[in-house]
């Protein structure tokens, strides 16, 4: 049984600044031993695993057919899933409005899967092996790779937001600020428009932290703030209107060399929605922990509606125990949501892990009474 729920009617609107201040975390991560660097996978403490970066080259990707525009709609279907010999009974969906921008009352479950964008597939064995369908597919473009139209349509026809991270490798920041990379993301831009469908793009993630050439210690937070700013108005100069800006950072770890984002602040007119990166790594850790402080830091800069971009727990974190402690996280602190990077040890695979998923996110996708 799997029930899509009304995008209506949400229970844990985003908190304004007017509003008061948010929970205070009652631990704080600088006070938790870091781990080493890297571990199976390449996985770094506090940012996206490497994993994800050593992706083939993108082509196209497979599409069944054309998307198709629909009204939003509460709807029943019926499915039976099995894993490791368990039923998996229930699975909650909803879907985004078809309009050119998505809906920020909807509560938004995300994935990421290796096979995105070269493959659908990925969306579809995460939901048959949780019994839960997510709103939003998250996959990395590499500079100078166009954008994946098939791919987002396929989403689009499943119900599902697609969610770009644009990685500027092997490009200088000063170099597009100043216009030299407009031809590139021009087309970029007319193909998101021709698109039509509500996207979220997102450029240079984790611009705090200092493992990528782009970000801290690489690039000036000046130069970051002025190729956002240029990407920005030159897409909405060809009417690119369809795009939701998700300017995404790193969680601050002041010990860990990661700092507050606020010198890469581009301004509230250059940005729709604000992402934060962040993994459970420890068992010691809660959302509190973990995203509080950044969270705090940025309702400083801005009321945006905040989405967890890039986030999952490792077995050796209690991975089932860190899945409950996410999505009550994000219903105390009026997120949009968040994506499960589903990759190597995050993957979710033991019954006990999948089970809490699927009943947390039973909980969260219900429409409210």
């Amino acid at each position: 049984m799997a029930i899509r729920g009304s995008a209506t009617g949400r229970r844990n609107a985003p908190m304004s600044a007017a509003e008061g201040a948010l929970p205070t975390p009652p631990v704080s991560l600088e006070s938790t031993a870091i781990m080493p660097r890297r571990r199976k996978f390449g996985l770094a403490i506090n940012r996206r695993p490497a994993v994800a970066e050593e992706e083939p080259s993108i082509t196209d990707a497979p599409v069944t057919s054309a998307v198709q525009r629909r009204r939003r709609r509460t709807a029943m279907w019926v499915s039976t899933a099995l894993l490791i010999g368990t039923a998996v009974p229930v699975a909650l969906f909803v879907r985004p409005t078809p309009s050119t921008r998505p809906e920020q009352s909807i509560p938004y479950v995300g994935l990421y899967d290796r096979s995105f964008p070269l493959s659908y597939a990925g969306a579809t064995a995460f939901t048959r092996a949780t019994g839960v369908k997510p709103n939003i597919l998250l996959y990395y473009s590499s500079w100078n790779e166009p954008f994946q139209e098939r791919f987002a349509a396929t989403a689009a026809e499943h119900g599902e937001l697609p969610l770009v991270q644009i990685n500027p490798y092997d490009v200088s920041l000063a170099a597009i600020a100043s216009g030299q990379y407009d031809s590139y993301l021009s087309g970029y831009a007319e193909a998101v428009r021709s698109y039509g469908h509500p996207v979220v793009l997102s450029f240079g993630h984790e611009m705090n932290g200092h493992w990528y050439p782009w970000a801290y210690t690489h690039t000036s937070p000046g130069v970051f703030v002025a190729a956002w700013r240029h990407i920005v108005t030159l897409f909405r100069e060809l009417g690119a209107r369809n795009v939701t800006w998700l300017w995404t950072v790193n969680i601050i770890v002041t010990s860990g060399n990661i700092p507050s984002p606020g010198p890469w602040w581009p301004g509230s007119s250059y940005v729709t929605w604000v992402g934060i990166d962040g993994y459970y790594y420890s068992p010691s850790l809660t959302f509190a922990s973990l995203f509080g402080p950044t969270i705090t830091a940025l309702r400083e800069l801005t009321g945006d509606p905040i989405l967890i971009a890039e986030t999952a727990a490792a077995p050796t974190a209690g991975q089932s125990a860190k899945i409950a402690d996410l999505f009550q996280g994000v219903r105390l602190y009026g997120l949009l949501g968040f994506v499960w990077f589903s990759a190597g040890d995050y993957r979710i695979s033991s019954p006990g892990a999948i089970a809490t998923f699927h009943r947390e996110a039973e909980a969260y996708l219900r429409p409210a009474s």
